[in-house]
């Protein structure tokens, strides 16, 4: 069965089926008909009846994945339906990404129309739980990894990926329907004020100076955009971040990346509660989109050493000496493929890929995040860092100025955290160390007074 059928938010299309039966997993493919629930108000009211229904729920999601996979994760999987918060448990699982990520990485069936896992992921996003969701969204990084390289991969461009294309366009379909049309917008500041947090006063006598607006989005919603000068030259305007969302129904290869990059979106703004083996692997796709191995990632990293030299007598000049900064090789921009430092636990399941501005901008933001978060792990500090300035190489290949100048800041961000993380690990063990040398002084015995 084919899966781009039909997408909450889309139409039908001309192969589509219609189906009567509830919302459930069905061995030849996914029922695109979104789940249908009937229950009275007074089950709404109760909350404990609701909870009982989204425990019930998720355990029953974790009893049909662990069917799913094979035989040595099962037991294990199956054993988190019985938490007392059986989809956090699944979040918090190490073992169940694993096995779901080695399932859809080695199986030849993976994403295909037929793939039960990709089912199991698009109807539990479907599920009306937010921590299902969230289990779902952890999986973002895997999803789009696995299909954004299999779309540019030779030996896979006739596999059937149709799987892992419904579970994009659920989401999708989902983040426009929350968006109800209408543009993600910033408000920019005016640089030329002492202050982004200065708001000089501006007089109503001029009756132009809140006139100029224009409606942003399809939404009806009016925000003033361009030049707005007031009475004292103060520019206003705000900045489109991602312009409205068209329902769609199907992946087509000029909408591709700009669905895949609206799930990973929706992935950025839950990533404080992705659990770290998911940035991790995140990082490690990027690494591979950016598909680039040359001395240009490693650019921040090297230190230019200054040396002195002196002309010999040959040259007619007597020079007494100097220094000079003298670089020792200049920068291939030849593309050398395959990375010597990989390893075999390591092996690069994505492929290098095209990066439009549409699917790098939240590449990058997540990226941010995962450099510069304060509860990160150094592993995914280590991945997003490597991650960062291979496509700082890749925009340097490119020649995009947009790239360059968003990599190049997270390497100096980057660069600048660890060395203040270095200076105060060493300002602690000086400490420590004084402290243990400084001998201690004896207390005196303490005098009690006692009065008769």
């Amino acid at each position: 069965m084919d899966f781009r059928h039909v997408i909450p938010g889309g139409s039908p299309s001309s192969s589509s089926t219609t189906s009567s039966s509830s919302h459930t997993n069905h061995p030849n493919g996914i029922n695109n008909n979104p789940p249908t629930t009937t229950t009275n108000s007074n089950n709404n009211n109760d909350p404990m009846q609701s909870w009982w229904e989204s425990i019930s729920k998720a355990r029953s999601r974790i009893q049909l994945l662990s069917t799913l996979l094979p035989d040595p994760n099962s037991n294990s999987i199956s054993s988190l339906a019985d938490s007392d918060s059986p989809a956090r448990a699944l979040l918090s699982s190490p073992t169940a990404y694993t096995a779901v990520s080695t399932a859809l990485t080695t199986s030849p069936n993976s994403g295909s129309g037929e793939d039960s896992l990709c089912n199991w992921l698009y109807d539990t996003f479907l599920s009306s739980d937010p921590d299902l969701r969230l289990v779902v969204l952890s999986f973002m990084p895997l999803v789009s990894g696995l299909y954004m390289s299999r779309v540019h991969s030779r030996a896979d461009v006739m596999a059937s990926l149709a799987g892992f294309e419904a579970v994009l366009l659920a989401v999708y379909a989902s983040e426009c329907r929350s968006r109800a049309g209408k543009a993600v917008v910033i408000n920019i500041p005016d640089l030329s004020q002492p202050s982004l947090y200065h708001s000089p006063r501006v007089s109503n006598s001029n009756g132009s100076s809140g006139n100029n607006k224009k409606k942003v989005g399809g939404g009806g919603g009016s925000v003033k955009v361009g030049p707005s000068l007031g009475s004292e030259g103060v520019r206003q305007s705000v900045g489109v971040l991602s312009m409205p969302l068209e329902p769609q129904t199907a992946i087509k290869s000029t909408k591709r990346a700009t669905i895949v990059g609206v799930a990973l979106d929706c992935y950025y703004k839950q990533i404080s509660q992705m659990p770290t083996w998911s940035k991790v692997d995140f990082c490690r796709f990027a690494v591979d989109w950016a598909g680039q191995d040359c001395v240009c990632k490693s650019e921040f990293d090297e230190r230019v050493e200054v040396v002195s030299f002196s002309f010999s007598d040959d040259d007619g000049i007597e020079v007494e000496g100097g220094n000079v900064n003298v670089v020792e090789e200049m920068k291939n921009l030849e593309i050398e493929v395959g990375d010597s430092d990989n390893n075999s636990s390591n092996v690069a399941r994505g492929t290098r890929i095209m990066l439009p501005w549409e699917l790098l901008q939240p590449i990058l933001r997540i990226l941010g995040h995962c450099l510069l978060g304060p509860l990160n792990t150094n592993d995914v500090k280590d991945a997003a860092s490597l991650a960062v300035r291979c496509l700082y190489a890749r925009g340097s290949h490119d020649l995009v100025p947009q790239a360059i100048l968003a990599t190049r800041s997270l390497i100096q961000l980057d660069k600048r955290a660890r060395e203040a993380a270095a200076m105060a690990a060493a300002s602690a063990a000086n400490t420590a160390g004084s402290n243990a040398n400084t001998p201690s002084k004896a207390k005196k015995p303490e005098i009690l007074l006692v009065s008769k």
